[in-house]
């Protein structure tokens, strides 16, 4: 219960400070990430022109990069807001949006982990084999495999992320069904969320954007990472309560999310955080 304690503690601060997180998103996205960074108590900015990039991070306490739809300008204005950000000590996450899907993307992704000095990764379990330099398979943006909480696997898997954690000298936080946090010593597991999640696109980039708001109210990375994910797990869950209740289906989900975001407080933290060491 303590670490629950702890993210709620770190939910108070992103209310209090409202810190503005600057993305370089994708598309798809954009504005259900600002919608979400917006509930969570925090301020999005979405510039991503490379003549604007350097000066608009340097104002911010955060950076998302997300290559969901890669184009060679925008992968550019990443390298340039990356480098400002590490030069000005701002935290930086990555989501590796469908890394593996094709050379070009697997190539993106690398050069941002060669470029920049990450402090959290989050993706699924097929984009972080793909980073760690393992050949797997993806389905476009969607992971290829599934770890549940049962699985024989789980272990194995946990142990993957500790590796990755180390080698790429950042915290990982792998999502799925039971989501897998740690900065490569300290690990927890969160299995919080639901299936109907897979449905709404966007609920990883929105993830990623409450790892974003957390990193920027605090220093701890690795309850920075845990906080974003399981903050979405629980308001998926209390979302599809509500979609089930009044029989109603993915649209209303996705905007019980933001509504869940929004009035997430301790109580809702510490009676609902299904986290474990």
């Amino acid at each position: 219960m303590k670490i629950n304690e702890e993210v709620a503690g770190l939910l108070e601060k992103v209310r209090e400070k409202g810190p503005l997180v600057h993305h370089l998103t994708n598309y798809v996205t954009v504005n259900d990430c600002a919608n979400i960074t917006l509930a969570i108590g925090a301020s999005p900015v979405m510039a991503d022109d490379i003549n604007e990039v350097k000066d608009m991070v340097s104002l911010a306490s955060a950076l998302v990069i997300n290559i969901g739809t890669l184009n060679s300008r925008t992968v550019e204005a990443m390298l340039e807001a990356g480098k400002k950000a590490n030069e000005l000590g701002i935290p930086v996450v990555l989501d590796p949006v469908g890394a593996g899907a094709t050379p070009y993307r697997t190539e993106v992704a690398k050069r941002i982990l060669e470029n920049i000095k990450l402090s959290v990764v989050r993706g699924n379990i097929s984009e972080i084999k793909v980073l760690y330099g393992i050949d797997t398979i993806t389905k476009g943006v969607d992971a290829a495999e599934i770890i549940a909480a049962d699985s024989d696997k789980l272990a194995e898997e946990k142990e993957f992320a500790k590796a990755v954690a180390k080698k790429l000298n950042t915290v990982i936080a792998i999502t799925g069904a039971v989501d897998i946090i740690t900065d490569g010593e300290k690990l927890y597991t969160i299995e919080n969320g639901h299936k109907i999640m897979s449905k709404v696109t966007g609920t990883g980039c929105m993830c990623t954007s409450l790892i974003g708001s957390y990193l920027g109210a605090g220093e701890d990375y690795l309850l920075a990472a845990l906080s974003g994910v399981v903050s979405m797990g629980i308001a998926g869950e209390k979302a599809n309560e509500k979609v089930e209740a009044e029989d109603l289906g993915t649209g209303s989900l996705k905007v019980y999310i933001l509504d869940e975001i929004y009035k997430l407080n301790e109580e809702t933290l510490l009676s609902r955080g299904k986290i474990y060491e």
